[in-house]
Order: C-alpha cells, then structure tokens, then sequence
C-alpha cells in the first residue's frame, strides 16, 4: 500500500509515462496546455503551421524538462495529421492523448466574409480536428486506451456577435466529439470537449489595445466580468486528458465565467 507522500507524488504527475499530441501548441492557449500536461508528466509531441514559432515553444518546454518533439505543418490536410501520428509513434511508441487546439477563427460579420475566410475558419477548426482524430484513434483503439480532447467555444451556445461563421466550425466539432464518444465508448477512448469563452491570450490582449470596445462586449456577457484564463482551461484539459475522467465522455464543459450556463 502507498503512503500518503506516494499517493499525493503520483497525483502531482497524474500523466506520467503518458503521451500527448498537442495542436497549435506554438503560443497562446495551446502552449499553455502543453505546458500543463508536460508538468504533469506527460511527453509531448507539439505541432503548429508555424514552423519558428513552433521550434520557440518546444524549446520552452524542454526547458522545463519534458521530452518533446515537435511537427510543424497544415493539420487541415490529412496527409499532415497522418505524419504528426507517425511522428508520436515513432518517437514514443503509443499515443495516449490527443488535444485538438489547433484551430482560430476570422471573426467577422457574417456578410463581411469572403469565400476565403469562410474557407479558412472551417479549415483550421474543423478539418485539422477531424483529421488528427482520424489519425490517432486507431492505435488508441489498438492498445485499448486514448483520450481525446478538442478545444471548442462557448459561442457555439450563446450566439455571440460576429462569431457565426466560427460557430458553424465549431459545432461541427462538438458534434464530433458526442459521435466519436459514442462510437468508442467501449475501446477505452474518452473525448470530450473544453468551450471557453473568451481568453487572456496574447492575441486578445493584442486586440484590447486597438479595439477595447470590442472586447468588451464580448466580455460583457460573462458573469464573472472578466475574460478567463489561459491556465484555467489548461487545467480543464489536463482534467480531462487524465484516468480520473475514465467515466467522462462525450460532453462539452464549459469553462466560460457563466456566459452559458446548462
């Protein structure tokens, strides 16, 4: 039997001897999720379509002592998520977790869209969450455990302006995430999704500065009167990512303040 020291040491590093593919991980809330799980244990394999950003990141994570390797490349295409499965494989052996972050919206008007940017928001959240799945739900299924955890948005549930566009690419990831939860339910695979509403990331605070009556609208419909945390959803993910959640599957949790709340 463990002692309470023991017990509290394996908890500390719940993701030990773990896996984890992390998408979008070259800043911003993927990097803090990658982050997360390294600090819990887990060795990371990290992708971006940045490729120096990407390189930047995982030198971070080295630095704090986890084992990583690093892809970058379009994950929209299969060919790309294909190889980033390959890559873990070859590295590590197995693929445990899977977090879909990567991802990142044009928000606009809807009428403001073009082709393009309609094309781009569906890419980078839906195809590149779709083909990662894909890629890394056989050997899940092989070795009869996995979990998969995307990053989807509270506005998919509350409508929130000029996000309709993004909406329609994120909702198609929570309905993923109930079929593939279902589908796998009994080969050990969770999925579950993480739908924050809006997040201290660099980006936003970037956004603040030109445009404040902007964010603040979009923070005016959260409760707590401020944006999240990029820590707070990490911590969501790592939740989720773990064994504790072996009886959580097919849900979207939202870690939004009480924008949505049921």
């Amino acid at each position: 039997m463990s002692t309470p020291a023991q017990a509290w040491a394996s908890r500390a590093r719940p993701h030990e001897g773990r896996v984890a593919i992390v998408t979008g991980a070259a800043g911003g809330i993927g990097l803090e999720i990658a982050l997360r799980l390294g600090r819990d244990g887990a060795a990371l394999v990290v992708a971006d379509a940045d490729a120096a950003r990407l390189e930047t990141a995982a030198g971070a994570l080295r630095d704090t002592g986890a084992e990583v390797r690093a892809m970058p490349g379009d994950l929209s295409l299969e060919d790309t998520a294909t190889a980033l499965a390959a890559c873990a494989l070859e590295a590590f052996g197995r693929i445990d977790i899977l977090v879909n972050n990567a991802g990142g919206g044009v928000i606009l008007p809807f009428l403001a869209h073009t082709p393009q940017t309609l094309k781009q928001t569906i890419d980078r959240n839906l195809w590149t969450t779709l083909w990662c799945c894909r890629a890394v739900i056989p050997p899940m299924k092989e070795r009869g455990y996995g979990r998969i955890v995307n990053i989807g948005a509270d506005s998919v549930r509350n409508g929130l302006w000029d996000h309709a566009a993004y909406n329609a690419a994120k909702g198609g990831v929570h309905g993923l995430t109930t079929g593939l939860a279902r589908e796998f339910a009994r080969d050990g695979i969770t999925v579950n999704t993480v739908a924050p509403c809006a997040v201290n990331t660099p980006q936003l605070v970037d956004i603040a500065k030109q445009h404040p009556a902007l964010v603040e609208r979009f923070v005016s419909v959260i409760p707590m009167g401020r944006a999240g945390e990029m820590a707070e959803v990490a911590s969501m993910v790592s939740y989720l990512a773990g064994t504790e959640a072996s009886f959580v599957t097919g849900q979207v949790i939202s870690a939004n303040g009480g924008s949505t709340m049921l």
